[in-house]
This record gives structure tokens, sequence and C-alpha cells, in this order.
């Protein structure tokens, strides 16, 4: 009977714990211009060289595509001037782009 009160007690406690806040809406400008850069041309450049069983081929080109899109997206919000949060380049690992 101990077991099962204290076993109900921590659950209860677990159930109080807080809820992450929903995200904000992203601007409608910003969200435009992700659709945009994933759209762009060269996500198709990249799956035309894919090689599926080749683990080191798709690190490379999954590298390639992030920077592409990260240019593509800031190109886009560079023309519809608008700001990009942020402000610091991500790492890079040696040997990619």
């Amino acid at each position: 009977m101990k077991l099962s009160a204290v076993t109900a007690a921590l659950l209860l406690l677990a159930a109080c714990g807080a809820t992450p806040e929903p995200a904000a809406p992203e601007n409608p400008g910003i969200a435009a211009c992700r659709e945009e850069a994933r759209a762009a041309g060269a996500s198709r450049d990249f799956a035309r060289q894919s090689v599926p069983n080749n683990q080191s081929n798709q690190f490379r080109l999954d590298q390639e595509r992030a920077v592409a899109e990260r240019a593509a997206l800031s190109d886009c919000l560079r023309r519809r001037g608008l700001s990009r949060g942020g402000g610091v380049e991500p790492v890079r690992r040696p040997g990619t782009l």
C-alpha cells in the first residue's frame, strides 16, 4: 500500500511539471523566404549527386545543402528588406564548404 501511495504521489508531481510555451508565429515574409530557399534549384542539384549507400557522400551533401539554403534565405531576406536574427555564422567543420 505504501509503495502505491508513493508512486501515485510521484506521478502527481510529474504531471505538475512546466509545459513549454508555444513558439511565436513566424513572420509571413520570413516564412516565404524560407520556403523559397528550400525550393531553390540547388536542392535539386544536391539530390542528383546523392549516393544513398555512401554515408560520407550524404554527410557532405547535407552540409553543402545547408550552406546553400542559408545563403538563399539570406539573399531573399535582403531582397525583401527583412532582417535575419542572430548574426553569427555557423561553425563549419574542416573539409566542408
